[in-house]
């Protein structure tokens, strides 16, 4: 028991001892661990601090450098914005010397006018003093010879006074009186140039185109079958054509040709379109030839209302009533000695307003009394009464005005000229049918002059071709270059003028031209 107790003790005193052991080594171990673990952790703080360091560092450079930079700038900017203050203060600098110097100049001229003025009001007043004076010495001389006058003349001052009144206006009417008569004698010379100046000028400026229209107008057919067509059997398509229009066919031994006759100019229009669309579509029986007649009329109208139109547009007429420009219309197929009266009364029209615009009158109305002088005549084959009655009626009717109404009433003298207008539609329309070749009494004339002008310059030597233009007022010579040289050539038109002078009977002048030309031609080969 006792071994055991001891053994016992010793396993337990061993115990203890190596536990003693066991615990001074760990402790021993710790302080190992812990020293190694404190020296890592010392190392790695260096570590970071130095990192911290150089990035502090960095950063300090990196901000100064920015800083610096943006000093730069800033300073950069602030010199720009000193220079352009200071360029800006130069320039208030100057314009303030401008003005100070612009100022100092004013006043001085100032000064200068103000001395000047001085200078003259006491010359002035000097003159005055000067002239009160010689006023005062006139006054007395004269009041002297008058005094003497009377007395030497025995008449008081009111008598002389009287005298030499009557004496001056008896002179002075003497004088207004050959004023006057001079005038007078100028006005009527200065009024008949200047009226055949704007005569002369209205026709320069105007060239109108004259159609001479006949009571018959001819149809071209394909060929002389379409006569017996056109006849039909036992003459019934001949008879129903003449029955729908109101016209006679002539049908005669005229080959390829048809003679449509009728006094009135729209029915014979109609006719004429009418056959030619019947031999165009070659169906010619009663039924479609008054099918075709109906259409063409309709045509017909609205060609004459298009026409109206467009007279009025082309003179410049306007605020117009329809029917009067329907009538207007109507007159492109009217004659009056062979001249188409649509194309006159244009003609007239603007005739009469070059003329008021010369003159400085309403050019508007001269054109619309032109325009409507003669549109009676339309209405003459189907109403009594003459055409200047008919128009002054149906003007009257359609509300034109006064003016107008008395250009159509007086272009025949039938009634007094109330304005200056009407006296120059009478004019125009007198100018437009008494020009040559514009209607039929003077047309054979005409022709026989120029005919003649073209054979006698035909009748020189040397002479190719000759051809009057401009109605008879110029004649063109073409000649044979080698035949005639440049010298000839203006002698020939001298020679050509001359016989044209003692040979023809002609108003005006005729202008010669003779045209030598030379043409060298060759070929490539």
């Amino acid at each position: 028991m006792t071994m055991v107790v001891g053994l016992i003790l010793a396993v337990l005193g061993g115990g203890v001892v190596a536990g003693t052991v066991f615990f001074m080594l760990g402790r021993r171990i710790e302080r190992r661990v812990a020293e190694v673990a404190g020296r890592s952790v010392e190392q790695q703080a260096e570590r970071i601090l130095s990192e911290a360091r150089r990035d502090a560092d960095a950063s300090r450079a990196e901000a100064v450098l920015a800083a610096k930079e943006e000093i730069i700038r800033a300073r950069e900017a602030w010199e720009v914005e000193a220079q352009r203050r200071r360029e800006e203060v130069e320039r208030h600098e100057r314009r303030v010397e401008e003005r100070e110097s612009l100022i100092d100049r004013k006043l001085n001229t100032l000064d200068d006018r103000e001395r000047e003025l001085k200078r003259r009001e006491q010359a002035t007043a000097e003159r005055d003093n000067d002239l009160k004076k010689r006023d005062d010495d006139l006054t007395q001389v004269i009041a002297e010879q008058r005094t003497r006058l009377e007395r030497i003349s025995g008449l008081s001052a009111a008598e002389a006074k009287d005298m030499l009144k009557q004496e001056m206006t008896d002179a002075a009417k003497s004088e207004a009186a050959a004023i006057v008569r001079n005038l007078t004698e100028e006005a009527k010379r200065s009024a008949d140039r200047e009226a055949k100046k704007i005569v002369a000028l209205a026709i320069q400026r105007l060239s109108a185109e004259t159609t001479a229209e006949t009571t018959v107008s001819a149809v071209a057919l394909p060929n002389d079958e379409m006569k017996g067509r056109i006849i039909g059997r036992e003459g019934r398509n001949i008879r129903a054509f003449e029955t729908a229009t109101g016209v006679d066919v002539i049908i005669d031994d005229t080959p390829d040709t048809v003679i449509v006759s009728c006094f009135d100019p729209v029915r014979r229009e109609t006719a004429r379109r009418s056959l030619e669309q019947l031999i165009s579509d070659g169906r010619i029986h009663p039924g479609r030839i008054e099918e075709v007649v109906a259409k063409v009329r309709a045509e017909i109208e609205a060609d004459i209302v298009q026409a109206g139109e467009q007279a009025a547009y082309e003179t410049g007429i306007h605020g117009m009533h329809p029917e009067l420009m329907k009538l207007v219309g109507r007159m492109k197929y009217r004659t009056s000695y062979g001249q188409n009266i649509y194309y006159h009364s244009k003609e007239v029209a603007w005739l009469a307003g070059i003329m008021a615009a010369e003159l400085k009158l309403d050019v508007h109305l001269a054109k619309r009394g032109g325009l409507l002088h003669d549109i009676g005549k339309v209405l003459t084959h189907e109403h009594e009464g003459t055409h200047v009655e008919l128009g002054v009626e149906v003007a009257k009717k359609y509300g034109e005005t006064p003016v107008v109404i008395n250009c159509i009433a007086a272009h025949h003298d039938d009634v007094p000229h109330e304005s200056p207008i009407s006296v120059i539609v009478q004019s125009a329309d007198r100018v437009s049918g008494s020009r040559p070749g514009a209607r039929r009494e003077a047309f054979e004339t005409y022709v026989k002059r120029l005919t003649k002008l073209e054979e006698i310059a035909s009748g020189f030597s040397g002479v190719e071709k000759s051809f009057a233009i401009q109605a008879g007022r110029e004649v063109r010579i073409v000649v044979v270059p080698e035949a005639v040289d440049d010298a000839r050539a203006a002698a020939l038109s001298e020679e050509i003028a001359k016989r044209i002078e003692t040979e023809l009977q002609y108003p005006g002048q005729i202008k010669v031209v003779v045209i030598r030309e030379t043409r060298s031609v060759g070929y490539a080969r």
